[in-house]
């Protein structure tokens, strides 16, 4: 647990984890830059159950460390119930804030999300980040990705993400559009490119339409997971 943290607080950073060493500390390390971060904000990290070194990762910094069950949802979840923030604010451990965001949200809107920007370099990936703009605009629906957050209030009557083992943020989305129109934030979040580089552009694309579109059909999410994760 950190120190003692202000009160009332702005916003509540939630970051859920499972093995994620590798990426963690370069992003608590850049999150915990930001100046409005130590008056404003609390991060805590939910982890699902590691067995690399991301724990000894998130005690190196003042973050709330809480564990639970795997399965992003479930720990978004068990976060959120121990959360002190007016807003919450969900991130995935390759995401970064945009530089000119400072914790405030517009006073008008119960939940929304930032415009996606990939951190790998080249046209594709451009066009990918434009399309996932362009889709999330028109459908308002929105990935984990792109830094989905709520008013505290709002994401309690919503009951919180589905314990689903995928499209979580999906579901959550749709489930939030019928209540309330999202806000989206003109500032970009950056989130890795680490699955298109590893599995190729083309593959990853054409495995991410086809999951959404499987989901749509009423495919049990499991079976998606399965798909998505094959090693497990």
């Amino acid at each position: 647990m950190a120190g003692p943290l202000p009160d009332p607080l702005r916003v509540s950073i939630i970051i859920p984890v499972l093995n994620e060493a590798d990426i963690l500390g370069n992003s608590l390390e850049e999150l915990f830059t930001r100046p409005w971060l130590a008056a404003a904000a609390e991060v805590i990290v939910c982890d699902g159950g590691s067995d690399d070194s991301t724990l000894e990762v998130v005690r190196a910094y003042p973050c709330r460390l809480i564990r639970s069950e795997s399965g992003r949802g479930v720990q978004m979840n068990r976060a959120s119930q121990a959360a002190r923030g007016e807003y919450l604010l969900f991130l995935h451990a390759d995401s970064r804030l945009p530089d000119a965001f400072d914790g405030d949200f517009p006073a008008s809107g119960d939940w929304g999300f930032f415009r996606l920007r990939l951190d790998a370099a080249g046209l594709a990936y451009r066009i990918i980040e434009t399309a996932i703009n362009l889709r999330t605009r028109l459908t308002r629906v929105a990935g984990g990705d792109q830094g989905l957050y709520f008013r505290r209030e709002f994401f309690n009557a919503l009951q919180g993400y589905p314990a689903i083992p995928l499209m979580e943020d999906i579901a959550i989305c749709k489930r939030a559009r019928r209540k309330a129109e999202p806000v989206i934030l003109d500032a970009a979040l950056t989130s890795s490119s680490r699955r298109w580089l590893d599995n190729g552009v083309v593959k990853t694309v054409l495995l991410m339409w086809w999951l959404r579109f499987a989901y749509w059909l009423g495919v049990d999410p499991r079976r998606l997971h399965r798909l998505y994760y094959p090693r497990g």
